[in-house]
């Protein structure tokens, strides 16, 4: 089959497309998917990049489990495409499915959830024209969406949906949502919008009004001074910079304010007054991927076509390495996504 390989950590020049890569085959409890789009993610590019540090060395080569990374690897989270193959155990009947790919590859509760394996990370995933994964996180989805469409709401919208269930935000309350021209941004805006909660979205001047079609209630330039002083109090900080402007974010948070971070794109290295934390009796919540059932409620949503897929641009399966390098260029809204029935 075609697929593009990364064959170690570094960067686009690791990416190599090929067209005799064996199929994978559905093993017991497992189908096989014949891929029609995927959609490119952050974790991909620091995966490539081997950018999420040691425990004892933030600056240290890693995957996303801070662990070494098998080589080569086919990346690729968000797959959407047709079963074609079931494994032992699963109905026949699913062949032929529509599907949507859950990439968190992990049984049990949540606590399984941090040492995950994710696919296109420690499993092979959907730069490819197949990928097999276990058949529960196979979703069925009944959609007028495009292929490319559907593939914009995986782990952007997942991970979005986690965030605001670990910050338990609710009707009324007011959440700042970073890198809002993102794909976890993004879907944080429309996610926080259905809740009933007044959103305010920091982005660049140029992406100010984007944001404000997409359901924002007021957007600020994140380049401001002031912008502590600009926003808040405010409930919730939702963030995905990070960086230097960590302690603004707190300073504009009310008291018992919540702030729930999922990336730190600006800089993972931060400081701050801690001062500011328990003075104020701030929570600082981690959050990552989203669990099993975030994902079922994001499928709910889709279904009922209470999300607006931001598809910012297509690429065919052999222009990985340009979609990755625009992807890092960042000069669009929403998301790119890899269309392989279009490789050639």
């Amino acid at each position: 089959m075609r697929a593009v390989l990364l064959t170690g950590f570094g960067g686009p020049d690791q990416l190599e497309y090929r067209e005799d890569v064996p199929a994978p085959q559905a093993g017991p409890g497992e189908v096989r998917i014949r891929v029609a789009a995927t959609a490119i993610n952050n974790t991909d590019i620091w995966t490539r990049e081997g950018a999420y540090g040691t425990p004892g060395d933030p600056s240290g080569t890693a995957g996303w489990r801070r662990e070494p990374l098998a080589f080569p690897r086919i990346q690729g989270a968000d797959v959407v495409g047709r079963i074609d193959q079931v494994g032992a155990g699963v109905p026949r009947s699913r062949l032929g499915e529509r599907v949507v790919v859950d990439p968190m590859l992990y049984t049990g509760g949540e606590r399984e959830l941090v040492d995950t394996e994710y696919l296109g990370s420690e499993r092979d995933g959907g730069f490819a024209e197949h990928t097999a994964v276990p058949a529960e996180n196979a979703h069925a989805v009944e959609s007028p969406l495009s292929d490319a469409e559907l593939a914009t709401f995986p782990t952007a919208y997942a991970t979005a949906m986690r965030m605001l269930n670990r910050a338990n935000v609710g009707s009324g309350e007011t959440v700042v949502v970073t890198g809002a021209s993102g794909g976890v941004g993004s879907a944080l805006i429309q996610l926080a919008v259905l809740r009933g909660a007044r959103v305010v979205a920091v982005t660049s001047g140029a992406k100010r009004e984007r944001a404000l079609k997409l359901g924002a209630h007021e957007a600020v330039d994140r380049n401001s001074p002031d912008l502590d002083a600009q926003v808040g109090p405010v409930d919730v900080v939702a963030d995905v910079v990070a960086g230097p402007a960590f302690p603004q974010l707190l300073r504009m948070l009310a008291p018992l304010g919540r702030y729930v971070v999922a990336g730190g794109i600006a800089g993972p290295l931060v400081e701050t007054d801690l001062r500011t934390v328990y003075l104020r009796q701030l929570q600082l919540i981690g959050s990552s991927f989203g669990t099993h059932e975030d994902f079922a409620q994001l499928i709910g949503h889709v279904e009922r076509g209470e999300l607006t897929p931001l598809l910012a641009g297509t690429y065919p399966l052999h222009e990985l390495r340009e979609a990755q390098r625009a992807f890092t260029a960042k000069d669009f809204f929403g998301k790119l996504v890899i269309t392989v029935e279009d490789a050639a």
